[in-house]
């Protein structure tokens, strides 16, 4: 079959970075080409160039066998080239009806925007496509698998025949991502053409027909899903080996750390956000917190990480209640803190790295006696840190700014893990992360586990959740819905807690 698109030796160099460096490519009509790689391999710089946000350093692009150049976004729907950014470009105030007409809006008498037409034309469109939305519904109160579907109705309402899909799965329930496999099959049923950008191998072994394996700017391989493997696919990302499933050792539960009784607190907005959870956690084991995100998981941790304070109950850690302490007391009570924003909660990022690598323990000995800091204790732990949760480049004086998220993330872990702690609180720990990293962040929170320490992992990765976990409770609405040993569990079932068809009486989590 003929290729709608062809890229030929596409450059592009950055200042410090060469972000694709001679890539060839051919996508052809009505498949689902997938293109995978770690952080840094070059996928999203790659898309920007074809959805004409960035123009190659050299080389070419031919769209349906024409050579052309896509001066931006505007000239790449015109060719019939639409992109689903990971990140959403939905108005929340705006309907979904005027969401999808925006900038295209239909008009009576070439004046006055004709809403009734835009409200038909949408319902019809959604409908003929398979993806029935009502028009009407405000964006805003839409879960985030709907607000999906009105972006890929968007695309194709402006024409698209390609659509990119930029990390399509990254925040939604198993549910809803079976409902976008539907929709993508049912697009190339119509003879679309649909370019699947992810870091979830299962997942476009399970959609692609075909996958293109990025590393360092290049291709490794253009393979054919049905003729290769999850490991395979592993090995040509990162250049080794990698442990998809790490197994974990037997399970030695020890006393009683963590205590969450009858929690109460508001959200940002003074709203109701976890109301009345209790639960319990012990050393050597992982609690898993499953959820679609905003059910209340962001305002039950920062409240027991002493970021917000708790409208009622109490908190206890070895018996001891912290209700209300501050971030410091929790500290050194023995909690730490693997926060999901890496950038904003969890470095400063005009620090370098030995800096960030002992904020909180910066001010006690032995790297400070009274008020001046030990710069050479300082130096010599930092530099043993990043041997050993190798950090790179192996350079203690980088900017936390500098370095990839992966290796953001690897100098928190060494922190929270080097200050010695009693319970471990992972926020998403490994959102955004490529497979390589992903791989040791496993790794080292198994690690606390099998040490006694006990660890309270929050994630939207239901996979994470399952492979991880010895327990996970499932939090919907801020309220603990249900609460499961992980052997006995799948993500179907915990998918239908999470989306709140099902709930369990009295739980006790």
């Amino acid at each position: 079959m003929e290729p709608v698109i062809e890229l030929k030796g596409i450059t592009k160099q950055f200042p410090a970075v060469l972000a694709n460096d001679h890539i060839d490519m051919s996508i052809r009509k009505k498949e689902v080409f997938a293109i995978v790689g770690e952080n840094g391999a070059g996928k999203t710089t790659l898309m920007n160039i074809i959805y004409g946000l960035y123009q190659p350093d050299s080389g070419k692009i031919l769209i349906r066998g024409k050579e052309t150049r896509i001066n931006g976004p505007h000239q790449a729907i015109a060719e019939g080239i639409g992109m689903v950014h990971q990140h959403f470009m939905l108005v929340p105030v705006l309907t979904v009806a005027e969401n999808i007409v925006l900038g295209i809006e239909p008009t009576k008498a070439g004046l006055v925007m004709d809403m009734d037409r835009a409200r038909k034309e949408v319902a019809e469109f959604s409908q003929k496509y398979g993806m029935p939305i009502d028009p009407d519904a405000r964006v805003e109160y839409l879960p985030v698998g709907m607000q999906q579907r009105v972006e890929i109705i968007k695309a194709l309402f402006r024409g698209a025949e390609i659509l990119i899909l930029d990390e399509p799965t990254a925040v939604l329930t198993p549910l809803e991502r079976e409902g976008l496999f539907l929709t993508i099959n049912a697009l190339i049923e119509q003879g679309k053409t649909v370019i699947f950008i992810s870091h979830k191998l299962n997942e476009v072994m399970a959609i692609a027909d075909r996958i293109a394996v990025l590393r360092g700017g290049r291709v490794m391989g253009v393979v054919d899903s049905k003729e290769t493997s999850e490991a395979q696919l592993a090995r040509m990302m990162v250049g080794r080996d990698v442990v998809l499933d790490i197994a974990k050792n037997p399970q030695k539960l020890g006393e009683l750390v963590l205590e969450v009784q009858d929690l109460r607190a508001k959200n940002e907005r003074g709203l109701d956000a976890v109301k009345g959870i209790s639960f319990h956690l012990r050393r050597g084991e992982i609690l898993g917190i499953a959820g679609v995100e905003g059910n209340g998981q962001t305002e039950l941790i920062r409240v027991l990480t002493g970021m917000a304070k708790a409208e009622s109950g109490k908190v206890l850690v070895n018996r001891k209640e912290m209700t209300g302490a501050t971030v410091k007391s929790l500290r050194r009570a023995g909690i730490a803190h693997i926060p999901q924003d890496r950038l904003r909660t969890g470095l400063i990022l005009p620090f370098n790295i030995s800096e960030n690598i002992v904020l909180g323990m910066h001010a006690e000995p032995p790297f400070a006696r009274g008020i001046v800091q030990q710069r050479a204790e300082v130096n010599r732990f930092a530099k043993e840190k990043e041997d050993e949760f190798d950090v790179r480049p192996r350079d203690i004086t980088v900017k936390a700014k500098s370095l990839s998220g992966g290796n953001q993330q690897k100098v928190i872990i060494a922190r929270e893990v080097s200050s010695g702690p009693e319970v471990m609180i992972a926020a998403q720990p490994t959102r955004g992360l490529d497979i390589g990293a992903t791989e040791f962040v496993h790794r080292k929170l198994l690690e606390e586990r099998d040490k006694g320490k006990a660890v309270l992992l929050q994630s939207l990765e239901l996979e994470e959740i399952l492979s991880l976990s010895d327990r996970v409770m499932v939090m919907y609405g801020g309220e603990i819905v249900g609460c499961f040993e992980t052997k006995t569990t799948n993500e179907d079932e915990l998918a239908h807690y999470m989306l709140g068809l099902k709930r369990q009486e009295h739980v006790k989590a």
